[in-house]
């Protein structure tokens, strides 16, 4: 299969890459590198040092012998998105190239705007795109389980059958997103609903939930080829913080009492999660949606469990949440669709957890401290923040 991959030079665009084109499929990547922009604007790095995506690419070829190839642009330009389309002519277009980052789109009113526009412009254009040049590519497109909220009801995936006053219909879940971020991802999902019905276009959407870990089967084959680790406030995701805290001596950082549930994966089945899909590929004019996570755990459980492994013995640390969110909530999420093609998850164990602490300690000289704890508060339209190098949007 011919498959565009958007985002291929970040966290997980680029495993999902390898993964793809070590399935024997012809792989291009689409990247504008604004990600690193990122590290640059707000003074951070990964924890793992990466390399640029040519060099990536170039390993890639002399370690397999599979060509990748590279595309440079930004979907928010419509002429480079058409012409992409025309000069590599997918099958199939996995987008994972958008802002990812809710606590960064909540810095002020210019971060949440270039957040919006930048996300869901460049998801417009790309449906353009393709319902003009080839309504059969098949888009898997990377949603959020954020896009739900925490609603006192069960989450279904996707849609939610409703009988109201004696008529009945099955209707696009109910979504309370929780930052300008996800709101994002919902516009993005209701534009691929409308698309799809209107232009009988084929759509899956993956609201993935929080994922966890650096390494897949490709990744470690050499150094050239590993993907980012965030720790930090903006960018890191809260196992992978946890880790990174018990490993250098500081606190684990838990916002509010930690009640709060959340699924999770491994960065492993994030790629085999979106080959499933490849492989399952929605209908001409279907929108479906599968709810991309394995398990839930509260923020203090994962706290605790990892404290109880590190040998540093940190202690938990509650601090004020600077997000506006129900600490104590139902979460009851279905997640059965993916788990029916036939995916095999990884579940988080002691044995994960280990190799997780290892690879934190061969890069804890990398860290730095003053990136760790949260700067950016919900409650204020304008953070005093993080940003140590002004970002012009």
């Amino acid at each position: 299969m011919r498959v565009l991959v958007l985002g291929g030079d970040g966290y997980l665009g680029w495993p999902t890459a390898l993964h793809l084109s070590n399935k024997g499929h012809h792989v291009g990547v689409v990247d504008n590198f604004i990600r690193r922009q990122y590290d640059f604007e707000l003074g951070t790095q990964s924890l793992v040092p990466i390399a640029n995506l040519q060099k990536r690419v170039s390993r890639w070829k002399q370690l397999s012998g599979n060509e990748i190839d590279i595309f440079i642009g930004d979907l928010q330009e419509a002429e480079f998105v058409y012409s992409l389309l025309k000069q590599f002519q997918p099958q199939a277009i996995v987008h994972f190239g958008e802002q990812r980052s809710a606590p960064y789109s909540m810095i002020d009113r210019a971060h949440a705007v270039y957040t919006q526009v930048n996300n869901v412009v460049g998801t417009l254009n790309l449906l353009y795109a393709i319902a003009e040049l080839d309504p059969n590519i098949h888009l898997v497109k990377l949603g959020s389980m954020g896009e739900y909220g925490t609603p006192n009801i069960d989450i279904e995936e996707g849609f939610i059958e409703i009988n109201h006053r004696g008529r009945r219909d099955i209707l696009p879940y109910p979504k309370q997103p929780g930052s300008f971020y996800h709101l994002s991802k919902v516009h993005d999902s209701h534009n691929l609903h409308f698309a799809c019905k209107t232009w009988g276009l084929r759509a899956t959407d993956l609201n993935q939930g929080i994922v966890y870990g650096q390494e897949t089967n490709e990744t470690v084959i050499h150094p050239d080829l590993a993907t980012r680790y965030d720790y930090d406030a903006v960018f890191g995701t809260v196992l992978n913080r946890f880790l990174v805290q018990a490993v250098v001596g500081h606190n684990l950082t838990v916002y509010g009492q930690g009640s709060q549930t959340r699924g999770m994966l491994d960065i492993r089945d994030t790629v085999q999660c979106v080959e499933i899909a490849l492989n399952n590929p929605a209908k001409q004019g279907e929108y479906r949606v599968f709810n991309q996570f394995t398990e839930s755990f509260t923020v203090k459980e994962l706290a605790e469990l990892v404290a109880s492994l590190s040998v540093e013995n940190p202690k938990i640390e509650f601090l004020e949440d600077p997000r506006v969110e129900l600490d104590s909530h139902y979460y009851r999420a279905a997640h059965t669709k993916l788990l029916d093609l036939g995916l095999v998850p990884h579940l988080l164990s002691d044995t994960l957890i280990d190799s997780l602490f290892s690879l934190v300690q061969r890069h804890k000289d990398r860290v730095d401290h003053s990136v760790i704890l949260p700067s950016i508060n919900w409650r204020n339209t304008s953070s005093p923040v993080v940003s140590r190098q002004k970002a012009d949007f």
